[in-house]
């Protein structure tokens, strides 16, 4: 079963309360929504987000109570698009809960974990074209080296890709078994003796490119902050360094007021933060929930607050 991380702190870090509105843009298993819902009463709204058919599936048995929810298919890469078809707006609050969930890392056949034989595939969304398999086959040596280094901070990405080059001339490469082996190989004895399993790095890095989850992020909190009301807020849990590091930036950029030179005497870019950052450190899980759900250890909550202010354009444009 899928255990929500950092629920206490997520309820208390929205503010929920009854009659607010908020959207969950990765509805997963619909643990953090569900308490939100309960939170917020009939009187409330929630509208969960999910590119995967299978977690909407899952969710809509968990949250089958509730009346006052709308669960959407689709990516909040899209939340543009989304929030007009829906009528999203003026939200109390947005919630992201990145990577990948417990079920989907667990199910046979998606080919998300080392730990079991399965396709090569790592798609969220079944719909799409582009698998892990069709990379690792197709792309160059130069290409995977830079995936591998970039999404999976991997030390011995070239070393990987050079492997994975020379293993697919012989036969395609098309389980996640013959992936763990040929990265086993391309990895020293000494190097693989510690920092856990030593396929995790390039597991995670083919994940992140098949499902483009680092450009679509930005493109999604961008959107998040304009469906905010006033005082209105965005968390975000992040599980690796990249992703925590693209939250922070983004939430440092949006925090950020006159972006004039020092030499001005007076403001003229009229720009004012959108954001109001709650904690300059991201919310831990505590040592119990680590020992309850070992998978929360990597989890990183950060908080902002949809300022009264509003972003002007420079004077003259």
């Amino acid at each position: 079963m899928h255990v929500p991380v950092l629920l206490k702190e997520v309820i208390e870090s929205l503010n929920c309360g009854p009659g607010k509105k908020f959207l969950d843009c990765t509805l997963g298993q619909g643990g953090h929504s569900r308490e939100i819902l309960k939170s917020i009463g009939p009187q409330g709204f929630l509208w969960g987000l999910d590119q995967d058919q299978k977690a909407l599936e899952n969710a809509k048995k968990t949250l089958g109570s509730f009346e006052n929810v709308k669960l959407i298919q689709g990516n909040f890469k899209d939340l543009d698009r989304i929030s007009q078809e829906y009528e999203i707006a003026d939200l109390d609050g947005v919630l992201f809960d990145l990577g990948i969930s417990s079920v989907q890392l667990d199910s046979p056949g998606r080919g998300f974990t080392y730990q079991q034989e399965s396709p090569l595939d790592m798609r969220m969304d079944s719909d799409q074209n582009v698998t892990a398999e069709d990379l690792v086959n197709e792309l160059s040596e130069r290409e995977l080296t830079e995936i591998i280094k970039k999404y999976g901070e991997e030390l011995w990405a070239r070393r990987i890709a050079s492997f994975i080059i020379r293993e697919r001339k012989k036969k395609r490469i098309q389980t996640t078994e013959q992936l763990v082996e040929i990265i086993k190989a391309a990895i020293p004895a000494r190097a693989r003796r510690r920092g856990g399993h030593p396929a995790r790095r390039t597991f995670q890095a083919l994940r992140i490119a098949v499902n483009q989850e680092l450009e679509n992020l930005s493109r999604g909190l961008e959107a998040a902050v304009e469906l905010l009301k006033s005082g209105g807020r965005l968390c975000v849990i992040s599980f690796h360094s990249l992703e925590d590091r693209i939250t922070k930036k983004f939430m440092e950029k949006k925090a950020r007021g006159c972006i004039c030179p020092p030499r001005l005497p007076v403001c003229t870019c009229e720009q004012r933060p959108a954001l109001k950052i709650i904690r300059k450190k991201p919310v831990l899980p505590g040592p119990e929930e680590i020992r309850n759900n070992p998978r929360a250890r990597s989890a990183r909550l950060r908080v902002g607050e949809k300022t009264g202010e509003v972003l002007k354009k420079r004077a003259g444009e």
